[in-house]
């Protein structure tokens, strides 16, 4: 049986899941608190290194600012992304202006830009907001994952 590894949201532990378990909700072995939520996960530094570098699955990270008008309009679509892509995609939302050594090491230029990584490395990025719809359509073209 194959297994995934899930970063813990709220204590960064590695879970070890069964790949037929994710959807049920399962709990932190460290923590007891769920690994998986459907929705977007803030994350600073920490969380984010460890989540890209240490999931097994896909991660697609919102980079976004509190002030950008286009940010704010996308945030309801990405909430709506995550509820339908997560366990199998794990959406993370990055504040630029909070984590701006994070935006500057992945050279972000323009805000809201999605960056999607597999395996520890960025596999696709758009610069631009988008809808629920784009959101999928973009993660199943270049990730091979689709909404349930």
């Amino acid at each position: 049986m194959s297994t995934d590894i899930v970063v813990c949201p709220h204590c960064q532990a590695l879970n070890r899941v069964p790949e037929a378990r994710l959807g049920d909700h399962p709990n932190c072995g460290t923590c007891h608190r769920p690994l998986t939520t459907g929705a977007p996960i803030e994350a600073g530094q920490a969380l984010f290194d460890k989540m890209v570098a240490r999931s097994s699955g896909l991660v697609l990270v919102d980079f976004w600012a509190s002030w950008c008008g286009p940010c704010r309009m996308m945030a309801p679509a990405f909430a709506a992304a995550a509820a339908e892509l997560d366990p199998r995609v794990r959406l993370l939302k990055v504040e630029t202006e909070t984590e701006p050594a994070l935006a500057a090491r992945y050279a972000i230029r323009s805000i809201p830009t999605l960056v999607l990584f597999k395996g520890g490395r960025e596999v696709a990025r758009q610069a631009g907001a988008m809808d629920k719809g784009g959101i999928l359509r973009w993660v199943a073209a270049v990730g091979g994952a689709s909404g349930g």
